[in-house]
C-alpha cells in the first residue's frame, strides 16, 4: 500500500505546477494561445496525481487504519519554539482532502475550455493551482502554523482571481475589499497561534485539544475567539459577509471553487478541527450560534431579491454556511462536517452549470415573495443587503486606503529626503539620466543623505577617473604596464637556459 509519507505530495504538486507555469511563462513557452495546451497539461497532471495520491492514502487508511498524525521532521525551531512539518491523517482531514482534490480536478478540467483564448489564461491557472495547493494544505496540516501557510495561499490566490480583469476599476476595487477583510481574519489566526503556543505549550492540533482541558475557561475562550475571527472572515459570516458578494467579479470557475464549494467552508473546517478547544469555551459557542443565525438570516433575505443566478447561488451558500456555524455552536460538529461536505459538492456543480442556467430560463426572474413585498422596510433592507457593504467600506476599506496614502506620503516626503533620494531624482537615476547636468550621483539632503552622497561621489570619482574611461584611466594604464612586465618575465622563464638555471638552483637549496 502507499506509504503515508506521500501525503506531502498532495499539496506540493499543485504548488509545483504553479511554479512551473510561472517559469515557463517568463521563459516564453507558456504564453498566448499557443501555450495554452502546455499550461493545461501541467495543471491537470498535477491535480490528477494529487488526487490519485489521496485515493491511495484513503485505501491505506481503510485497510490499515488512519495513523492520525505523521511528522516529516521539523519545519523550524527557535529556542523553545518548535514547529513540526506534520500532517493530520484522520477521517476528517482525509475526507475533506479527497473532496477538495476532486472538486479542484473537475473545476480545472472545466476551466480549460471555459477560459480558452482569454488573455489571462495562464495567470488564471497559476492562481487556481496556488489555491488548490493552499486548500489542501489547510485541511491536511497537522498544526495551525502550517495550516496558516495554506490559509494565506488561498487568500492571495482569491485576491488574484477576483481582480482577474484588472483593467476594470470594479474588479480591482472588489479584490481590494476582499483582501482587506481577510487580513482581519488573518490577524485573528496569528493571534490564535501565539496564544496556543503560550498557553498550551505546543503547536499541534492534538496537543492543543489535550491541553484545552487543563486551561482555565477564560484562556480556552480567548484561543477559540481568536480562531473564530479567522473562520468568520474566511467563511463570510456577519459582520464580514459583504466581501463575498463582491468576489463574484472573478471568472465563473473561480467562483465555483472559491465561494461556492471550497474556500467558503474553510472556516467551518477550522472550527470543526478545534472541537476539543471549543467544548471548553461555552461563551464562544453561544457567540457562534448567534453569528451563524444572523448570517443565515442575512443570506436568506438578501437572496430573495437577487436577479442573477450567481448572486442567488452565493447568498444561498451564505445561508447554508451560517447554518453550519449554528450547528457547531450547538455542539453538533459531526453534523456540520457532513453538511459542509455535501453542500460543497452540490454547490460546485451548481456554480459550474450557472452559465447554462441562463439559456434554460424561459421567462423573467421570479419576483420577491409577496410577504416580503408587503414589508417595504424589510424589502429595502434586503435589497441594500442590510447596508453591511457601506459599513465595511467605512470601517475597513477606506481607513486602510487612507493609511496606505499616508504611508506613501511619509515615504516620499520624509524617508526619501532623509536618505537623499527624492522621488523625481530616484526615477532619474533608475533611468540612467544625469541630474542637474552633473554626475548621476544624487545630491543628498539631511545628515544621512549628505553623508551617503559624499561617499557615493568619492566612489563614483574613483571609478570614473581610475577604472573606467574606456580602459584608459590611471589605474587601468598602471595595471596594463604591470601585465606587460609579467608577460616579459614569463617569456624569459619559458626559455630552456633559464629553466635549467631554476632546476640547478632548486637542487642546490635541497642539498
Amino acid at each position: 500500500m502507499m506509504p503515508m509519507q506521500f501525503i506531502a505530495l498532495v499539496p506540493a504538486l499543485p504548488l509545483l505546477a504553479a511554479l512551473a507555469i510561472a517559469l515557463l511563462h517568463l521563459a516564453g513557452p507558456a504564453r498566448g494561445e499557443a501555450g495554452e495546451p502546455l499550461t493545461a497539461r501541467i495543471t491537470l497532471l498535477a491535480a490528477g496525481l494529487s488526487f490519485l495520491v489521496l485515493l491511495g492514502l484513503d485505501a491505506s487508511a481503510l485497510l490499515n487504519g488512519a495513523p492520525g498524525r505523521i511528522s516529516l521532521g521539523d519545519w523550524f525551531a527557535s529556542g523553545g519554539l518548535r514547529v513540526p512539518l506534520s500532517f493530520t491523517l484522520d477521517g476528517l482531514s482525509l475526507g475533506f482532502g479527497t473532496l477538495v482534490g476532486f472538486i479542484a480536478l473537475v473545476t480545472l478540467k472545466f476551466s480549460v475550455n471555459y477560459m480558452h483564448r482569454e488573455a489571462g489564461f495562464h495567470r488564471f491557472f497559476l492562481g487556481m493551482n496556488l489555491f488548490a495547493g493552499g486548500m489542501l494544505l489547510i485541511v491536511l496540516a497537522g498544526n495551525p502554523a502550517l495550516a496558516f501557510v495554506g490559509w494565506e495561499l488561498a487568500g492571495v490566490s482569491s485576491w488574484m482571481l477576483i481582480g482577474y480583469a484588472f483593467e476594470r476599476d470594479t474588479a480591482t476595487g472588489n479584490a481590494q475589499r476582499a483582501f482587506i477583510t481577510n487580513r482581519v481574519g488573518d490577524a485573528g489566526f496569528v493571534l490564535g497561534i501565539a496564544l496556543a503556543w503560550f498557553w498550551m505549550g505546543g503547536l499541534d492540533w492534538a496537543a492543543m485539544g489535550a491541553a484545552a482541558g487543563r486551561l482555565p475557561t477564560l484562556y480556552a475562550g480567548l484561543v477559540a475567539l481568536a480562531f473564530l475571527v479567522a473562520a468568520m472572515a474566511k467563511s463570510a459570516q456577519v459582520p464580514f459577509s459583504p466581501w463575498i458578494a463582491r468576489a463574484l467579479e472573478g471568472p465563473t470557475p473561480s467562483s465555483a471553487i472559491f465561494y461556492g464549494a471550497v474556500m467558503v467552508h474553510a472556516g467551518v473546517y477550522l472550527l470543526v478541527r478545534l472541537e476539543p478547544v471549543l467544548v471548553h469555551a461555552p461563551g464562544v459557542l453561544a457567540l457562534i450560534v448567534l453569528l451563524g443565525a444572523l448570517t443565515a438570516l442575512y443570506g436568506w433575505l438578501a437572496g430573495y431579491v437577487q436577479t442573477d443566478v450567481k448572486s442567488a447561488l452565493l447568498f444561498a451558500t451564505t445561508t447554508q454556511v451560517g447554518l453550519m456555524f449554528v450547528a457547531i455552536g450547538l455542539g453538533w460538529f459531526e453534523l456540520a462536517a457532513w453538511h459542509a461536505g455535501l453542500h460543497a459538492a452540490w454547490r460546485a456543480w451548481q456554480f459550474l452549470a450557472a452559465p447554462s442556467y441562463m439559456h434554460l430560463m424561459r421567462g423573467p426572474t421570479p419576483p420577491a415573495p409577496e410577504w416580503l413585498r408587503r414589508h417595504p422596510r424589510l424589502y429595502t433592507a434586503a435589497l441594500q443587503r442590510f447596508w453591511l457593504e457601506g459599513l465595511a467600506d467605512q470601517f475597513l476599506t477606506r481607513p486602510t486606503q487612507g493609511l496606505a496614502r499616508d504611508m506613501r506620503a511619509i515615504d516620499e516626503n520624509v524617508v526619501s529626503r532623509l536618505v537623499g533620494m527624492p522621488e523625481t531624482q530616484r526615477a532619474a537615476v533608475l533611468l540612467g539620466r544625469e541630474v542637474g547636468g552633473g554626475s548621476a550621483v544624487v545630491k543628498g539632503r539631511g545628515l544621512a543623505g549628505g553623508l551617503l552622497g559624499w561617499v557615493a561621489e568619492r566612489l563614483d570619482g574613483f571609478e570614473r577617473r581610475l577604472v573606467l574611461q574606456g580602459g584608459g584611466g590611471k589605474l587601468g594604464r598602471g595595471l596594463a604596464r604591470l601585465g606587460d612586465w609579467l608577460k616579459f618575465v614569463e617569456s624569459l622563464l619559458e626559455q630552456p637556459r633559464y629553466l635549467l638555471v631554476l632546476v640547478m638552483a632548486t637542487l642546490v637549496v635541497i642539498l
